[in-house]
């Protein structure tokens, strides 16, 4: 737990309803100044609704938030003072050149004409678009759009900045590079906060908290997440008939998951005996195993994992 002096953003049991269907259900959890922190689920797992909450964009239906000591629901004018919002459709302006987004955005964020200037040349060298200037946005590549996205985002130099899935729909070069740009915003004392469906990118972060189906089912850093997930031993399963495998394998006792994973199989067992059970079910199946080992697991495998077992637990 962050102490609550520390945090940048403080959350207790947030709920967020529309109609009958709950959005964010009972979401608590602290954000530390200067963390990166990571927010991931699949579509539709109330990630951006609870960021838009945060933001003061949403009104909470119940509980409490606070974002730089403001309370989101009745001080939410201070909150947008002191954030950065960026969203996965980069919210720029096509029709108009890139420093007359810069400068659009500089007056919406209350930018003095004193300081634009200096905050303009900044934005464009961090950018990379400084020869771009006069260019026209709907120009721009994805990835240099992306980066304009984020400049605008933080001309008024916010100190806990909101990215929502920035990197959907850019190549990995664009990615990576923007994550880059993200560490260089965390050590000048930003705290970062960003949502994502990309389960590689939960390894930039210090902390993660994976969403499903508007609760938080796991929280901690990536490394502390596929210990605990390590506990119950995940296999590399190689054969040529993955299919028959998965037939196989599947609703055996000792067996907790089995998913395709490149060119082989991801085998979840609960207790090492498991593994023999593998062994005896694929020989009594004919299906012949070329490589069975024990992996480390990806953060695809711990949130795989977790969804898997918060859904069976449903269905019971």
């Amino acid at each position: 737990m962050v102490p609550l002096q520390d945090s940048a953003v403080h959350i207790e049991n947030l709920v967020k309803r529309f109609g009958d269907f709950v959005a964010v259900d009972n979401v608590s959890l602290d954000v530390a100044r200067g963390e990166i922190f990571g927010f991931l689920g699949p579509n539709g797992a109330g990630k951006s609704t609870t960021i838009r909450i945060m933001c003061g964009l949403l009104a909470p239906t119940s509980g409490r938030a606070t974002v730089g000591g403001y309370d989101v629901a009745t001080q939410s004018e201070l909150v947008r003072e002191n954030i950065g919002y960026m969203s996965q459709r980069f919210s720029l302006y096509d029709d108009l050149k890139v420093e007359e987004n810069i400068e659009f955005f500089g007056g919406v964020y209350g930018v003095s004409p004193e300081k634009l200037s200096q905050r303009r040349d900044y934005v464009l060298k961090m950018a990379n678009l400084e020869d771009k200037r006069k260019d026209a946005t709907r120009d721009l590549p994805g990835g240099l759009k992306q980066r304009l996205a984020l400049g605008c985002a933080i001309l008024h130099e916010p100190p806990i900045l909101f990215l929502d899935e920035p990197t959907s729909g850019v190549d990995p070069v664009a990615r990576r590079n923007f994550w880059e740009l993200i560490y260089q915003l965390s050590q000048a004392g930003h705290t970062i906060f960003v949502t994502t469906h990309y389960m590689d990118e939960a390894e930039y972060c210090n902390r993660v908290a994976l969403m499903h189906s508007g609760r938080i089912i796991a929280l901690g850093s990536p490394a502390e997440l596929k210990q605990n997930f390590g506990a119950r031993h995940l296999l590399m399963l190689e054969t040529k008939d993955l299919l028959g495998a998965m037939r196989a394998l599947q609703g055996h006792r000792e067996i907790v998951d089995v998913a395709v994973f490149g060119s082989g199989l991801h085998i979840t067992v609960a207790e090492e005996r498991g593994i023999e059970e593998i062994r005896t079910v694929l020989a009594a199946a004919g299906n012949k195993i070329e490589s069975l080992e024990p992996i480390p697991p990806s953060m695809e495998d711990v949130f795989v994992g977790l969804i898997e077992e918060q859904e069976r637990a449903v269905a019971k």
